[in-house]
C-alpha cells in the first residue's frame, strides 16, 4: 500500500538530460556565462510565450533569434532545438518506479511542445503530470504549484519537490512544500532517504 505523500519532479536538469545551455551558448554571437544565459532565457518573452503554449514552434523560433540576435533561420533554430533533450538521465526511470511503489509521483516542468514529444511514456511513468505547455502556467509563479496540489489533492506539506533551479525551490518552500534543489540522481535519493521516504 503506497503513502499519502507525494514525490513531485522537476524534469530538465533532474529526470530528464537537457542541453540547452551548452548549443545556445555555441549560438551566440559573443559568449555568455552559464548564469547570464539561464537569466535571459527565463527572462526572455518567446520562451515564456511557448512554454505556455501560446505560440507554434515557428513563431517562437523567429522570436528568439530575433530577441538573442542568432544567425540562423527558424527551420534550423527548430532542428537543433529539439536535440536539445536527449531523454532521461540513466538511472531515473528505474528510480521513478522504485519511488512509485511506496508513493504517489507526478512531476511539474516548464517544457514545450517540442520537447514534450521527445519524451514519450510520461503519462505512464507518473500518477500525473504537469506540463507548462499544457496547463498555460509557469514555475515559480505560485499558480503553478497551487494548480498541482489543487489536481492532486494534497497538503503542500505532504508533497516533496525536487527542482534544479533555486527560484523554483524557493517558490515551493514559500508554499509550505518540503523542496529540494538537486542536480543527480544520487542527491535525489539522498534527501528521500533523509526524509525517511525511501529505502
Amino acid at each position: 500500500m503506497r503513502s499519502d505523500r507525494v514525490i513531485l519532479f522537476d524534469l530538465g536538469g533532474v529526470l530528464v538530460e537537457a542541453r540547452g545551455r551548452e548549443a545556445l551558448q555555441a549560438m551566440l554571437p559573443r559568449a555568455l556565462a552559464p548564469e547570464a544565459i539561464m537569466a535571459r532565457w527565463l527572462a526572455s518573452p518567446a520562451v515564456g510565450r511557448f512554454e505556455r503554449g501560446l505560440i507554434p514552434p515557428e513563431t517562437f523560433a523567429a522570436e528568439l533569434i530575433a530577441e538573442w540576435d542568432l544567425a540562423l533561420g527558424p527551420r534550423e533554430f527548430i532542428e537543433s532545438f529539439a536535440g536539445w533533450v536527449t531523454g532521461f538521465f540513466d538511472g531515473a526511470e528505474a528510480l521513478v518506479r522504485s519511488v512509485r511503489a511506496r508513493h504517489r509521483v507526478a512531476c511539474l516542468s516548464n517544457v514545450n511542445a517540442v520537447h514534450w514529444e521527445r519524451l514519450p511514456g510520461l503519462a505512464e511513468l507518473f500518477d500525473a503530470v504537469f506540463a507548462s505547455h499544457l496547463t498555460g502556467l509557469m514555475k515559480p509563479e505560485r499558480e503553478a504549484f497551487e494548480h498541482a496540489l489543487r489536481k492532486l489533492d494534497v497538503r503542500p506539506e505532504a508533497v516533496c519537490y525536487f527542482d534544479d533551479l533555486a527560484q523554483n525551490v524557493e517558490a515551493a518552500r514559500a508554499l509550505g512544500i518540503r523542496a529540494f534543489r538537486v542536480e543527480s540522481l544520487p542527491e535525489i535519493e539522498r534527501a528521500l532517504r533523509a526524509e525517511g521516504l525511501w529505502p
